[in-house]
């Protein structure tokens, strides 16, 4: 397998500046998500390394060797779309084998190849079917065993669990990682869906409007996000946030209606000196850290609950704003009934709404 380097890559298409001087490395062995919204250029990315678009500057390397000048088909990368692209009159041996035949390998050594891809994916049963028999999580797996069985360089992944109903994505999830690390493979997979970045990455790459925002660990993203974006991109629920200013009087936030008001420790406000303006806060809290006890600092009135099972999600009106809070799943309260809420300020954060810059 390879490694892949990204430097100062930038394209544009007419007035619109798909990617802005991109620069992320992906590494031999790597399973790398890069995640971001609709049109934040995801896919142009995968574009560029296959070799299906030109740059308009910058440099793609493959285990250090800049590849610009390369062909898709002399760069030997795999690509996996959302749409699985099988040939319909096939059946799934033949479309794996395809890219073989092409290769003019000898019928055994196809034959022995396809089927080593097929244990793997766990489909040999389903070798003589064609597309319109199989369901569309075992035309995905077709549609990576085409891609595996000629050992590419490096496999690019376009959002290729997109047209999955729920249950198969999480399967599919699971499987991806598997085969992932059983192949000791490099993975660089474009997807929108926060809970697949999550759960299968070793390092995301967040992108919005052609710009690299925070490249980590999921955890580390999670935990301690760059920036407003990525902090309200990355979680579901999404982060609560509340527009604040900071009152040294009194050593403390306050919301701009005066009901929120959160003291802060002495380097949390050594980091809100940092502020471009400091009557220009976003304060942030996910759900899972705020609570709603008797011990509470903060008033608020519940808006709706939303029983989920294992949990419930309660929204709280606290002054203007709405803030979000996971709850037991026995939890049940009255619409309009008063609550407190207690910040778990250790794992809250302050973003400068000015630059959007993450200040704690």
């Amino acid at each position: 397998m390879s490694s892949l380097t990204i430097t100062n890559l930038s394209k544009r298409f007419g007035r619109k500046q798909a990617l802005d001087d991109l620069t992320l490395t992906v590494k031999d062995g790597e399973f790398l998500v890069l995640l971001g919204p609709t049109a934040a250029g995801k896919t142009t990315t995968l574009r560029c390394v296959a070799g299906l678009e030109k740059l308009d500057s910058g440099t793609v390397a493959l285990d250090g060797a800049v590849v610009n000048g390369l062909s898709p088909a002399e760069r030997d990368l795999a690509l996996v779309f959302q749409t699985y692209a099988l040939y319909p009159r096939k059946s799934a041996f033949e479309n794996m084998a395809f890219p073989l035949l092409a290769r003019d390998w000898p019928p055994d050594r196809i034959r022995q190849r396809v089927n080593e891809v097929a244990t793997l994916l766990r489909i040999t049963e389903l070798l003589e079917r064609r597309p319109a028999q199989m369901s569309g999580g075992q035309q995905q797996r077709v549609a990576l065993g085409r891609a595996m069985v000629r050992n590419p360089r490096l496999f690019l992944m376009d959002e290729p669990l997109t047209n999955l109903d729920f249950k198969l994505r999480v399967e599919m999830r699971a499987e991806l990682k598997r085969l992932q690390s059983e192949l000791a493979a490099t993975f660089f997979y474009v997807t929108n869906d926060q809970v697949e970045a999550m759960s299968m990455a070793d390092r995301i790459a967040v992108l919005d409007h052609g710009k690299l925002q925070q490249v980590d660990t999921p955890e580390r993203i999670y935990d301690h996000p760059a920036n407003l974006f990525v902090a309200q991109f990355v979680g579901s629920p999404r982060m609560n946030t509340i527009n604040c200013r900071y009152d040294a009087d009194q050593a403390a936030l306050i919301s701009a209606d005066g009901v929120l008001k959160l003291p802060l420790t002495d380097a949390q406000r050594a980091a809100v000196a940092n502020a471009t303006d400091s009557s220009a806060l976003i304060f942030g809290c996910r759900p899972e850290d705020v609570s709603i006890h008797a011990d509470g600092t903060v008033d608020g009135k519940v808006f709706v609950l939303e029983p989920l099972g294992d949990r419930t999600f309660v929204d709280v009106h606290v002054g203007g704003a709405t803030v979000r809070v996971r709850a037991a799943a026995a939890y049940r309260a009255e619409e309009g009934e008063r609550v407190r809420l207690a910040f778990d300020l250790p794992r809250c954060h302050v973003f400068d709404a000015v630059s959007g810059l993450t200040l704690f």
